[in-house]
């Protein structure tokens, strides 16, 4: 723990416990003598205006703790996803579904990283969603990669289609005959926003649509991606912080 209060939010856990003697008799956090009264955070001991001040500024920092652990979890959400993306296109389409359960630590670490170890229901609740929106959004940019071999095949059907449909038609030129064959329909246009909406839909929706083709696999993936968002739904509850006192005198030696 830091002498100067100029981290928002007390590092409880790195607190330096004084070994010379007599140390059972200071503040744990400033280092002043302890006389009469005392407190207790968690379970290093305080004096009154040491409390006092933890608690009036952890009061104040909930927001900008919330916001900076939101920042962390987004960014930590990218990496798996991209890290998740590209082990998969290495692997040549395999998907291992356990990377779920380190996107979660990733993510719930990170998040507690941002709030300095602050807490509770909502940061869960966006721990378990930013886990689920990296992993199953990781679908896109993998489908995005293996599109293209099966886009070079559809065009080279399309291709032979069309040739075969203008020989005939030609054929019923030449003959004197009205084309039988209907005109080549025009490509629909769909903007950019629509797009990315679609694409966005689809990468959310992707593990469970996998359950229509592979089912087995599909049913595994989700019950991995569940212990992945459990995972950071325990680490976002953060580290327990509580204010104790005060006691009626100084503890002993």
């Amino acid at each position: 723990m830091s002498d100067s209060f100029g981290n928002p939010i007390p590092q409880f856990g790195t607190a330096e416990y004084a070994t010379k003697l007599g140390a059972s008799n200071v503040c744990e956090f400033c280092q002043q003598p302890l006389s009469g009264a005392y407190y207790r955070v968690n379970a290093a001991r305080a004096c009154p205006g040491c409390a006092e001040r933890m608690r009036s500024e952890i009061d104040r920092d909930k927001h900008a703790a919330y916001v900076r652990a939101l920042t962390y979890g987004i960014g930590a959400a990218v990496v798996g996803l991209i890290g998740y993306a590209l082990i998969a296109i290495l692997l040549q389409g395999w998907v291992i579904s356990y990377m779920s359960i380190g996107v979660g630590w990733l993510v719930g670490t990170a998040m507690m990283k941002g709030s300095n170890g602050v807490g509770g229901r909502r940061y869960q609740i966006a721990a378990i969603l930013l886990t689920y929106a990296a992993v199953s959004m990781a679908a896109v940019p993998i489908g995005i990669n293996f599109a293209d071999e099966r886009k070079q095949q559809r065009e080279q059907r399309q291709a032979q289609q069309q040739r075969i449909e203008d020989e005939q038609r030609q054929l019923e030129q030449e003959s004197g005959r009205q084309s039988s064959l209907p005109p080549p329909a025009p490509r629909p246009t769909v903007s950019l926003g629509t797009w990315l909406g679609r694409l966005a839909l689809l990468g959310l929706a992707s593990p469970f649509l996998e359950l229509q083709s592979s089912p087995g696999w599909a049913a595994m993936g989700l019950l991995i991606l569940f212990f992945g968002m459990r995972i950071a739904w325990r680490i976002a509850a953060g580290r327990p912080f509580g204010v104790y006192g005060p006691f009626a005198s100084a503890p002993p030696s």
